[in-house]
């Protein structure tokens, strides 16, 4: 069976100025009628080359509890990194397609890796405006490189050179959140199944769309990792929820976007709150992203760090494997 990705369905709709009847969102959730337009949400932006530890714990952790959303800058990855990364991932979605399908995950395969269009269980059989690759990047033991591209030839040297300079960044972030919760700085990277800490790239391509204002990208959702780093291109697309409204977040130039996610929030025991966002689509321009998802392995076992919990605070979240934990996640069956 041909599976329809959104580039192609792009190409035809933005032909004839219409899009199919499964990518129009209902009412409540069109962005031209749910978002506060003429506003963008400064989220909290965080300069990580500020030699006072003590405010940056402080810092991340008010945005961490408040926001679940915040930039960092002057983080040590260049400008050209981000670049060259940015260049070789669109580079990838600007093949010929049947190129991109020779990475495309396979048919029955039970994880997320390769070249796709669904990814979850898909409510009332709407769909998001926007194609994807996923693969992991670190730690080497958990790669698999038939899913990443062949091409470009400077793909895997680009993705390996981004990914070291970007744990760096990670593992600070870890202690900053760590610190922030009163533990040692290592306690929460432990808790997510230390050196075995497994990033995973996505890539997401949303097409032009001739409709945007009825259609979504991604729809409402947390992340279900402990953070995401995410780099956008320059194209105005993430919403946070925000006091019972959806908000555009402010472009930085060259500036990493994180979000607090589920296994963050399980791990903090609800201090940290993991962010409900989602992704708008343009008109005339292609929007890309690259979210590095820091996610525990598969059989760990994630849960409220101990010396969180006492009679006052007892657990809000049950302890389980991530794998059972993405497996109700994406079949939306209670945790």
């Amino acid at each position: 069976m041909e599976i329809e990705r959104v580039q192609e369905i792009a190409s035809l709709s933005n032909l004839n100025g219409t899009i199919p009847i499964e990518f129009i969102r209902s009412e409540n959730e069109q962005p031209a009628t749910t978002t506060i337009h003429g506003v963008t949400l400064e989220v909290p932006v965080i300069d990580l080359s500020d030699l006072d530890d003590q405010k940056l714990v402080a810092s991340i952790f008010e945005a961490s509890k408040d926001w679940g959303i915040f930039q960092v800058v002057n983080h040590d990855i260049t400008s050209e990194v981000i670049s060259k990364l940015q260049k070789v991932g669109k580079e990838f979605f600007e093949l010929p397609q049947e190129e991109k399908e020779a990475i495309a995950k396979p048919v029955g395969y039970k994880g997320v890796e390769g070249y796709g269009t669904k990814l979850q269980k898909e409510v009332e059989g709407k769909k998001g405006w926007v194609d994807h690759l996923f693969h992991r990047v670190w730690p080497p033991s958990a790669i698999n490189y038939q899913f990443w591209p062949k091409n470009p030839p400077s793909y895997r040297e680009t993705n390996e050179q981004y990914t070291s300079m970007l744990i760096g960044v990670a593992n600070k972030l870890l202690g900053f959140l760590s610190k922030g919760l009163g533990l040692e700085e290592g306690e929460i990277k432990q808790g997510l199944g230390g050196e075995d800490l497994t990033y995973m790239l996505k890539i997401n391509y949303y097409p032009p769309c001739p409709c945007p204002e009825l259609a979504l990208g991604v729809v409402p959702h947390t992340d279900m990792s402990s953070i995401t780093i995410l780099v956008p291109n320059e194209v105005q697309g993430l919403q946070v929820f925000k006091d019972d409204h959806w908000y555009d977040v402010a472009y930085i130039p060259n500036a990493l976007i994180i979000h607090i996610g589920d296994q963050m929030e399980i791990l903090s025991n609800g201090i940290y709150k993991s962010v409900y966002h989602r992704t708008t689509v343009n008109k005339e321009k292609t929007r890309m992203s690259w979210p590095m998802f820091l996610e525990p392995p598969s059989e760990f076992e994630v849960g409220p760090i101990p010396k969180l919990i006492n009679q006052d605070n007892p657990p809000k979240y049950k302890t389980k494997k991530y794998k059972d934990y993405v497996y109700c996640k994406l079949n939306k069956l209670p945790q």
